[in-house]
């Protein structure tokens, strides 16, 4: 059996009292697409900032290509991290550098590349994820659709091993989403990098991924693959495929609090 590129144990995360994260396991193999999934307050985004080593965890350990990364010299860190691309939520482009600047600023802050070199290769990523004529173009000139896709050319400019999306989809119309869900699809097969995608939406994952985690008030219910998953018959990710809300109270209870509030006496009194 190979070796997992990623491999999680027992992480347990805590702020305060507050248990995020409670002995997660979890294993993504080199070369494959996962999808971690989860409602809001799950602790997808805590997991992958600890994956990533934003930051430390109260308990447990993390292994990127057989490195523990809570437990490695500054200088083994940053070898890891070079190896791995990030594509934040929000983009997290500098507004004041260009499209090419931004993408440019990985390879002039880690590498001792020329000049000349670093403006071939930024074209090239650039052009992979269809931005080549807007180089010169700033964050704030750009669609949400475009900026997502130089976040992506900046995430892979140092043609990382492990390549980490943080709600891709996020604030996209449908078509975008799609043309964005084809990009990771192609980053995969044609670079064969290891893709972990944290999102919330079935579409997309269950168009791109290999397999489907999902968290659940911070535990590991499920590390499934698709068709797997789809067929569960467990009630919390029947509750999520089926988007059935949580019920918050019946109707009766709603209409006295709202009477109370409203400071109306009840007609049975």
């Amino acid at each position: 059996m190979t070796t997992p590129i990623i491999s999680v144990r027992g992480l347990t995360v805590s702020y305060g009292d507050h248990r995020v994260l409670n002995g997660v396991d979890l294993d993504i193999q080199r070369g494959e697409v996962l999808a971690l999934l989860g409602g809001s307050g799950s602790g997808k985004s805590t997991m992958l900032r600890h994956i990533i080593g934003l930051e430390h965890p109260q308990s447990g350990t993390i292994l990127v290509r057989g490195m523990d990364i809570n437990r490695c010299s500054p200088a083994e860190l940053k070898a890891i991290r070079r190896g791995m691309g990030v594509a934040f939520q929000g983009s997290a482009l500098f507004s004041s550098m260009s499209v090419a600047e931004n993408v440019e600023l990985p390879l002039r802050e880690l590498t001792t590349l020329a000049d000349p070199v670093i403006e071939i290769m930024t074209y090239i990523k650039l052009a992979s994820v269809g931005l080549g004529e807007a180089c010169k173009l700033l964050p704030q000139e750009l669609s949400g659709g475009m900026k997502k896709r130089a976040a992506v050319a900046r995430a892979t400019a140092l043609d990382p091993e492990i390549v980490v999306f943080d709600e891709p989809s996020a604030g996209l119309d449908p078509i975008v989403a799609a043309e964005l869900d084809e990009l990771i699809l192609f980053l995969n097969r044609a670079f064969h990098m290891t893709i972990l995608i944290v999102t919330h939406e079935m579409a997309s994952a269950l168009r791109i991924a290999d397999r489907l985690a999902m968290l659940y008030k911070g535990s590991l219910i499920a590390v499934e693959s698709k068709e797997s998953f789809t067929a569960s018959t467990d009630p919390r990710i029947r509750q999520f495929l089926d988007r059935v809300p949580d019920r918050i109270a019946d109707s009766e209870s709603v209409q006295r609090r709202f009477r109370e509030l409203a400071g109306i006496e009840d007609e049975q009194q």
